[in-house]
C-alpha cells in the first residue's frame, strides 16, 4: 500500500478542516468564546491532527505495519505521540481560556483523555484518508494485474508460434520433393492454421468449435507428417458449442503426443480427444522412446499457467507408464460477456 498523499489527499483535508472550522467558530460564538481562543484553539486542532496524520502515513503505517510488521512498536509510538498531542492541544486550550496554571493537572485520567481526545479528533479523516487510499491502490493494483495478464498471455502464445512453425516448416520441405499434391495441400492447412492464429492473436479464449477446427487441421498434420504412427479420434458427447477453452490449448495438447512419443513395432499411438460438459479430455498410448526430459512439459506448463490467469480451475495431467491424460477445464463466458 502507497501510504504518501497526493495533491487530491491534500484537497481532502482542505474540505474536510474546512468544514471543521466554521463548525468550530460557530460553537464558539454561541459560546461566546474569547477572540485570542478563536486564533489558538482552531489553528492548534488542525495543525496537531495533521501532524499526526503525517506521522502516521509517512512513518508509523509504512516503518512498522506495511514493511516489518511490528505491532507492539507501532502501538507504543502511536499511543506516545497521541497523549503528546492531547497534552499540547489541552496545554494551549487552557492558555487561551485564561485559566489559574496552578490549577493545571497532569495525571493517569488525563493521559487517558489526551488519548481518547487525539483519536477522537483524528479519528474521522484518518478514516477517510485511509479509506481513499486504499481504494486508490486497488485501482493501480488492479490496472497492473490486467496489464501482466494481457503481457503474459501475449508472451505464452508466442512461446508456441516459433516451434510450431519451425517443425512444419522442416517437414514441408521433404515433403515438396516427394509429393507435390500432398504439399499442397499441406500449405493450405498449414495456412489456414497460421491464419487462425493471427485472427485470434489478441484472443484470451476461443470457443470450443474453432478450436477443433483447427485441431482437425493439425491432426492432418501430424498424419501427413508420420503416416500411420498415430490414430487420432474425437468424440463429442455434448455440442462445442457456446463452450470456451484458452486460445491455442489443443493444439498445444496435440504437439505434446506428437512430441514426446513415437510409434514402435508398427503400433500407433492411439490418441482420443473427448468433449463433455465441463472437461475437455485428451488421452494418449505413451511409447517407451527415451525423450529429452529438459523439454517436457514445457507447452503444458504454459498451459497450466494461462488457466491460472484466467480461471480459478486449472488442467488435470494423469501419467502413467502405458498412458498420459489431459484434462482440461472448458470455460462457460456468460451472454452479457
Amino acid at each position: 500500500m502507497d501510504t504518501k498523499l497526493n495533491r487530491s489527499d491534500f484537497m481532502l483535508f482542505v474540505i474536510f478542516y474546512g468544514v471543521s472550522v466554521l463548525m468550530a467558530v460557530y460553537e464558539y460564538i454561541q459560546n461566546d468564546n474569547a477572540l485570542i481562543e478563536y486564533f489558538l484553539d482552531i489553528p492548534t486542532f488542525i495543525i496537531l491532527d495533521v501532524g499526526m496524520i503525517l506521522i502516521f502515513m509517512y512513518w508509523l503505517l509504512p516503518d512498522y505495519i506495511i514493511n516489518k510488521k511490528k505491532y507492539v512498536h507501532f502501538t507504543f509510538w502511536a499511543v506516545l505521540f497521541m497523549i503528546i498531542a492531547g497534552f499540547l492541544e489541552n496545554v494551549i486550550g487552557f492558555y487561551s481560556g485564561g485559566n489559574d496554571w496552578s490549577k493545571f493537572t497532569f495525571n493517569i485520567q488525563k493521559v487517558i483523555n489526551y488519548i481518547s481526545n487525539t483519536a477522537e479528533s483524528m479519528g474521522l479523516p484518518f478514516g477517510l484518508l485511509l479509506a481513499k487510499k486504499y481504494y486508490e491502490n486497488q485501482v493501480v493494483f488492479s490496472t497492473i494485474k490486467e496489464k501482466q495478464k494481457e503481457n503474459e498471455l501475449k508472451l505464452l502464445r508466442s512461446q508456441i508460434s516459433p516451434h510450431f512453425l519451425f517443425n512444419n516448416l522442416n517437414t514441408l520441405d521433404a515433403l515438396i520433393d516427394s509429393d507435390t499434391e500432398k504439399a499442397k495441400e499441406y500449405i493450405n492447412r498449414l495456412s489456414s492454421l497460421y491464419r487462425y492464429l493471427i485472427q485470434t492473436k489478441d484472443a484470451e479464449v476461443m470457443e470450443l468449435t474453432e478450436e477443433l477446427n483447427l485441431a482437425e487441421n493439425y491432426i492432418f498434420l501430424i498424419k501427413t507428417r508420420f503416416g500411420n504412427d498415430y490414430d487420432f479420434t474425437i468424440t463429442k458427447n455434448v455440442s462445442p458449442e457456446d463452450k470456451f477453452v484458452p486460445t491455442g490449448a489443443i493444439q498445444t495438447i496435440l504437439e505434446n503426443i506428437a512430441k514426446h512419443n513415437r510409434a514402435q513395432y508398427g503400433k500407433a499411438i492411439k490418441a482420443a480427444l473427448i468433449i463433455d460438459e465441463d472437461w475437455l479430455t485428451v488421452f494418449n498410448t505413451k511409447s517407451t522412446l527415451k525423450t529429452n526430459k529438459d523439454s517436457l512439459g514445457t507447452g503444458l506448463k504454459n498451459l497450466e499457467y494461462r488457466y491460472k490467469l484466467l480461471s480459478d480451475q486449472k488442467p488435470e495431467i494423469i501419467d502413467t507408464d502405458y498412458d498420459f491424460t489431459v484434462k482440461i477445464p472448458i470455460i462457460k463466458l456468460s451472454k452479457e460477456s
